[in-house]
């Protein structure tokens, strides 16, 4: 069986099965956010840095969801937008992928490129924990343009509409990067308050206005896009946290989000 094996266990998150399952258990206790999100962002950093924060997102879609998740996450290695056909290893068993959603999307299969990717496979060891019988569609997004989040946000409910799906879209992002914590709080949250109203034009403009280091902004774009016109009002900020609440090194931050679109 064809499979995409794990390429940062050990080092984003643990690589042996039981002290991942303690942790993942540790994150999600008493979590219970009563939410049903059709979308959220979480980060994709560490699991010491933003695991609780990717576990606070994902606590907004209900435990029992067993429908589909489309993955998009950032590129960090200049590839082009790609999905996956194949299954993702975790240390605690394997993630199916949704072939036919992932046939549905129209956009070019290339696995080589998903090597080495992180900012998709921190995601998947979390969705096997949380929502055991979910499958996936990873999508790596290289240009993150406004028009290519558009566009890829016309793809997925292409997909949706062709397949049916229960479908839930997850944008995978860290948000600022190596500034003074301050100024990471001021820039992320500056931009997140234009998700809450889901002006995705906004939030590309309160970007550039700041020269904002938020690696996954189209990720974050094309799912708000694709929420919206699947009935979507609304972006909540759930947690917000940096690097520096776990390192106390409040010079060279990452900030990280979790968000859930309803």
């Amino acid at each position: 069986m064809d499979m995409r094996p794990c390429s940062v266990a050990g080092m984003f998150y643990p690589a042996e099965p039981r002290h991942l399952e303690q942790l993942l258990e540790r994150f999600f206790e008493n979590r219970a956010a009563g939410l049903d999100a059709r979308g959220i962002v979480s980060p994709h950093a560490g699991y010491v840095y933003s695991g609780e924060t990717s576990a606070c997102a994902f606590s907004a879609v209900p435990p029992e969801f067993d429908g589909t998740f489309v993955v998009i996450g950032p590129s960090h290695r200049g590839y082009m937008t790609t999905t996956s056909r194949v299954a993702w290893e975790t240390p605690l068993g394997v993630v199916d992928i949704d072939t036919d959603l992932v046939d549905a999307l129209d956009i070019t299969v290339d696995e080589a490129s998903h090597r080495t990717e992180h900012s998709l496979e921190v995601q998947m060891p979390i969705i096997k924990y949380r929502f055991p019988r979910a499958r996936v569609a990873p999508v790596m997004m290289g240009d993150q343009t406004y028009e290519a989040a558009a566009g890829l946000a016309e793809h997925i409910l292409r997909a949706i509409k062709q397949t049916g799906r229960d479908v839930r879209i997850v944008a995978s992002s860290d948000f600022s990067h190596y500034v003074p914590d301050e100024v990471a709080r001021e820039r992320d949250l500056h931009a997140i308050e234009a998700l809450e109203t889901l002006d995705i034009p906004e939030f590309y403009r309160r970007l550039s206005a700041v020269d904002a280091s938020v690696c996954g902004y189209g990720p974050i774009a094309a799912m708000c896009i694709a929420c919206r016109a699947l009935g979507a009002k609304r972006g909540q900020l759930l947690r917000y946290t940096t690097s520096g609440d776990v390192t106390n090194d409040y010079d060279q931050v990452v900030g990280y989000a979790a968000i859930a679109v309803m």
